[in-house]
């Protein structure tokens, strides 16, 4: 059963064309992700799909009764309504009394404890959880979400990750998230050069299935060169008086010069900007303390840690990743560095030879954007030295960064929020910093331009720490993490963010065993009784497995093994290609229930196993 037919859909703005009879047919469970470049549409699909944008020609036709649920990267609200009064949804009868009590539930799972704090009082994280709360509770049919990851911390990335990949709802989402995608969608749409391409699986198995797409197409496109060429040839050598007979292959020509114009070339942001040089002595924390003062809503006001004493010395050429949740401190732990905050007490020694480079949730506001995008660079330098023997002019510079020369005339306000990042990164990158802070750099930024940033940041000859709740990103780029745990506390794990969240699972799992074994070595008529026994003064022997236990033992450890070739033998069947769309949505729901079932397997056998000693 289809949720939404979408028909020869045609949308241009002004003189660009963003797609072109663009055809898309989203089925009862699909959990699609749609990617493509800044600036190809995919909000304005989003937008015109949930009819708050118009289009060209077309048609979109919805299944009968279909609840559709939209979260837009910048929603609505009064700024003095309170969190659980915008996300209350709709009684649909009069003897709804329970929707309060279900917002207030969701609101808390989201991290939000104070569920009457109103929406001007909130951060940009905080709101997008309680813009998340409310779209959920309406309990759509048809989930839309446009970057519904940007703003939150990683906890609430993984939450929300979580709680959609259980969901039958059909999901058509726009996100840059790419741990995100992969382990939500099961269908990936591409729009590219005003096209839409389908693939039938994870982000994954679109990547592997995209190259091959590419591959093949700049074969055929050989092909259709090498063909034209001979036919330009026999259209020369052609008398200018043509007979009827030949008129199909001059046809032919024609229709092979069209085909023959597609650019396959990659439009990549260019990052060949090297940083100045950098000395030994980067930055040494020295006994750093700070704390705020809250004030809740009630007037009572609370201590809040930032930093508790903290030391470090940093070294030359480490990239640091910083995580923690929203309201630990980590955006006033680098205004601490650069010296916008000063702490309480102890300081940050910098070295003469450091240069920063920050790139910050809120630097475009430092645009003037009634100024066109080259005037604005224009007025940082004229000219960018790009190494020892590469200089461009900000026109030649800006190219690299995709701007186009019609785009350098446009003014800023007219630029979509991805083209402003961009112009935002080229404008830190033009000083040629060799510290650089990026403070959520991912955000608005397209799948194909963070690559390119990842790549030059991973060769970056300098020190980079970056704020980000993009976990790929993470992986990619940090040596090491800071992790502010809250209080004031900050661990420093060595490696990059998927090795600590597996580690921090381990103890988790641990803790939890560790726990359920000390419960059950406390008997019963004790812990009835209250009373406590005196010790005895031989150690008691270690209980042992009954003989039912062996035998569940036994049982687990061969379900687990059945459980795991199952889950291999899936993930295989589901990257092939080979399943249909009716296919793929069972074998994902199948791979849900195994991997619930191989957590409760793998934990009672793990307890089996303690006891057995």
């Amino acid at each position: 059963m289809f949720r939404l037919q979408i028909e020869n859909l045609t949308k241009s703005i002004g003189d660009r064309m963003l797609f072109a009879d663009m055809s898309l047919s989203v089925e009862e469970g699909d959990k699609i992700g749609i990617v493509a470049r800044n600036g190809a549409g995919k909000s304005t699909l989003l937008n015109i799909i949930c009819g708050r944008e118009d289009y060209d020609s077309g048609k979109i036709t919805y299944s009968d009764g279909a609840r559709v649920g939209y979260l837009s990267q910048s929603p609505a609200f009064d700024p003095d309504d309170t969190a659980l009064s915008y996300a209350t949804p709709e009684p649909a009868n009069a003897d709804d009394f329970d929707a309060p009590d279900r917002a207030r539930r969701m609101l808390s799972q989201l991290g939000i404890t104070d569920p009457t704090q109103r929406l001007g009082s909130m951060s940009g994280g905080q709101f997008k959880r309680v813009s998340i709360a409310k779209v959920l509770l309406q309990e759509p049919d048809f989930l839309v979400l446009d970057e519904p990851t940007n703003h939150l911390d990683i906890a609430m990335v993984e939450w929300l990750e979580n709680y959609l990949s259980r969901q039958r709802a059909t999901i058509l989402m726009v996100t840059h998230d790419r741990y995100f995608l992969d382990n939500v969608c099961t269908r990936i749409i591409e729009i590219d050069r005003e096209q839409v391409f389908a693939y039938d699986g994870n982000y994954d198995y679109y990547l592997r299935k995209r190259t091959e797409r590419q591959e093949n197409l700049s074969a055929e496109l050989a092909k259709v060169r090498n063909l034209l060429r001979t036919e330009l040839d026999w259209m020369r050598r052609q008398p200018q008086a043509r007979g009827s007979k030949a008129k199909y292959r001059i046809d032919s020509f024609h229709d092979l010069e069209q085909r023959s114009r597609v650019n396959l070339a990659e439009k990549d942001v260019r990052l060949a900007v090297k940083g100045s040089y950098i000395g030994n002595k980067i930055f040494e924390a020295v006994d750093v303390r700070k704390q705020f003062v809250h004030t809740d809503a009630d007037g009572s006001e609370k201590v809040v840690p930032i930093l508790n004493g903290f030391n470090y010395v940093f070294a030359r050429y480490e990239k640091v990743g910083i995580v923690g949740d929203n309201g630990a401190g980590k955006s006033t732990f680098i205004k601490m560095l650069l010296g916008e905050i000063a702490p309480d007490s102890g300081h940050f020694d910098v070295g003469q030879t450091v240069k920063w480079g920050y790139y910050s949730q809120e630097g475009m506001t430092g645009f003037d954007e009634r100024k066109k995008v080259i005037d604005a660079v224009r007025e940082i330098a004229e000219t960018v030295r790009i190494d020892d023997k590469t200089t461009l002019t900000a026109q030649q510079f800006l190219t690299h960064f995709l701007f186009e020369p019609a785009t350098q005339q446009k003014y800023i306000y007219k630029l979509s929020g991805g083209e402003r990042r961009r112009l935002y990164l080229a404008t830190v990158l033009m000083r040629q910093p060799n510290f650089l802070i990026l403070d959520e750099p991912t955000n608005d930024l397209d799948i194909m331009t963070l690559s390119v940033l990842e790549d030059y940041l991973a060769n970056f000859k300098g020190c980079v720490i970056v704020v980000s709740h993009d976990r790929f990103f993470l992986d990619r780029i940090v040596d090491h993490l800071f992790v502010m745990k809250g209080d004031g506390e900050v661990r420093d794990f060595p490696g990059d963010y998927s090795t600590y969240r597996h580690c921090v699972r381990q103890e988790e799992k641990e803790k939890k065993a560790a726990a359920e074994a000390a419960k059950a070595s406390v008997p019963a008529s004790s812990a009835a009784s209250g009373v406590d026994k005196p010790a005895k003064q031989k150690t008691e022997r270690k209980p042992r497995l009954s003989f039912k236990e062996k035998k569940e033992m036994e049982a687990l450890e061969q379900e687990v093994e059945a459980l795991g070739e199952e889950k291999t033998d899936l993930e295989t069947r589901m990257s092939d290609g080979t399943m249909s769309v009716e296919e793929i949505t069972a074998a994902a729901a199948r791979m849900e229930e195994l991997l619930a079932r191989l957590d409760e397997a793998e934990f009672r056998l793990l307890e089996l196993m303690e006891k057995d000693g």
